[in-house]
C-alpha cells in the first residue's frame, strides 16, 4: 500500500508528488497517457518534435519564474524571443514535455494506467481500480490532479456514501475552453521572419507557432496551429479531425497569404477538450475534508495556467501532509 496515490502526471500532479516524495512519503503517480506532462505535451513525428499543447513559458508568477531559472541552469529551457510586451518567452529544444520529465525525476510513475473507479473500503483505505481490472492499487490518501470535469466523472459515484455534496458542486462549477491543435510539417527549412502569430477573436485560429524555430538546426519546417475557442466548441465532436485540421491550415494560408501552408508533407490533429480553465475554482486546491484524505488540484484551481498548477500542487501536498504524518515539506525548494 502507498501513502499517497496521485492521479494525473501533469505539472500539478508531479509537483505534488515531488513534495511528498522528497518529504519521505511512499508516493505513486498514475496516468492514462503514454508519457508525463499532461498539456505540456510533445509529439515526435517523422523524426521531428512538436509541442502541440503548452506553447512556451513566461514568468507570470513567482513559481514559474523560479522554475524557468532552474530549467535554464540545467539547459532544459532557452530563450525563444521577447514578446511585444517585452516578456521573455522560453522553450525547450527537446520539447516542452522536458519540463514534466524534470519534475518527474525519481518518482514512481505508472503510465498507460487509466483509473476507472475509486472506492473507500471498510478498511478505510482508498482502492483504485484500473480499466483492465487486473489489479487494485491501495493508498492511505489520494490526490486527483486531472481537469475538474474528468475528476467529477471519477468521483461522482462516491456522492451517495462518501463525498459531501458541496465538494462535488464545487467541481461542477469549474469550466474549460477547448482547443483543436494541428501540427504540420514541410520538407524545406524556412525562416519566416516571425516565431509566432496571434489572431483576432473573429478568426477560426487563435495562434500559430513556428515550432521548428525552437529546435537546434531543424532540417524542416514545423508549424503548430491552435484553433479559437469558438471554433473548437463548434467542431470538438467532428468525426473526422483531419478535415478540421485541413480547414485550419487553409485559413492560415489565406489569412497570412502563404499558400504553401495549405500543402504540408504531413499533418496531425489533436483534440484538447480541457485546454484552458475559463471558469476556475477560486481556491488553490479542493479538500474533501474526509479523515481519509482526498484532495483535488490543478491549474483550474486559480486558473493562472502553469503558475496555478505549481501552486496548487504544493498546496495539495501540504493538505495531505497535514492529515498524515506532518513531515517537513520542501516547499519551493523542491525544484533544486
Amino acid at each position: 500500500m502507498f501513502d499517497v496515490a496521485v492521479i494525473g502526471a501533469g505539472i500539478a500532479g508531479l509537483t505534488c508528488a515531488q513534495q511528498l516524495h522528497q518529504a519521505g512519503y511512499n508516493t505513486v503517480v498514475v496516468d492514462k497517457s503514454r508519457g508525463v506532462g499532461g498539456r505540456a505535451a510533445t509529439r515526435r513525428v517523422n523524426g521531428m518534435r512538436a509541442d502541440h499543447g503548452l506553447r512556451y513559458l513566461e514568468a507570470h508568477g513567482e513559481m514559474v519564474e523560479e522554475l524557468i531559472e532552474v530549467l535554464r541552469d540545467r539547459n532544459i529551457l532557452q530563450l525563444w524571443y521577447e514578446s511585444e510586451s517585452q516578456i521573455p518567452r522560453y522553450v525547450a529544444p527537446d520539447g516542452m514535455s522536458a519540463i514534466a520529465k524534470f519534475l518527474a525525476t525519481n518518482l514512481e510513475i505508472q503510465l498507460n494506467r487509466r483509473v476507472e473507479s475509486i472506492t473507500l473500503n471498510s478498511d478505510r483505505i482508498w482502492h483504485l481500480t484500473f480499466e483492465a481490472k487486473t489489479e487494485i492499487l491501495t493508498a492511505a490518501s489520494v490526490v486527483v490532479a486531472i481537469p475538474a470535469p474528468q475528476a467529477l466523472t471519477l468521483l461522482e459515484p462516491l456522492a451517495a456514501t462518501v463525498l459531501p455534496a458541496t465538494f462535488l458542486d464545487r467541481l461542477r462549477g469549474v469550466e474549460f475552453d477547448a482547443c483543436l491543435s494541428a501540427i504540420a510539417g514541410y520538407s524545406t527549412p524556412l525562416d519566416l521572419g516571425w516565431k509566432d502569430i496571434s489572431f483576432p477573436p473573429n478568426s477560426d485560429l487563435s495562434w500559430i507557432g513556428l515550432d521548428s524555430s525552437k529546435r537546434i538546426n531543424s532540417p524542416a519546417t514545423v508549424l503548430v496551429f491552435h484553433s479559437s475557442t469558438d471554433f473548437a466548441r463548434a467542431n470538438l465532436e467532428a468525426p473526422d479531425l483531419n478535415l478540421i485540421g485541413q480547414h485550419l491550415l487553409s485559413r492560415a494560408a489565406a489569412e497570412l497569404t502563404l499558400p504553401w501552408i495549405d500543402a504540408p508533407d504531413w499533418f496531425q490533429v489533436h483534440r484538447w477538450r480541457y485546454a484552458f480553465p475559463s471558469r476556475p475554482l477560486s481556491a488553490i486546491c479542493l479538500d474533501s475534508q474526509l479523515p481519509q484524505p482526498l484532495i483535488c488540484c490543478g491549474d483550474w484551481c486559480g486558473g493562472n495556467l502553469v503558475e496555478s498548477a505549481l501552486v496548487s500542487g504544493i498546496a495539495a501536498a501540504s493538505e495531505i501532509n497535514r492529515y498524515l504524518k506532518q513531515l517537513p515539506l520542501p516547499g519551493t525548494n523542491f525544484l533544486h
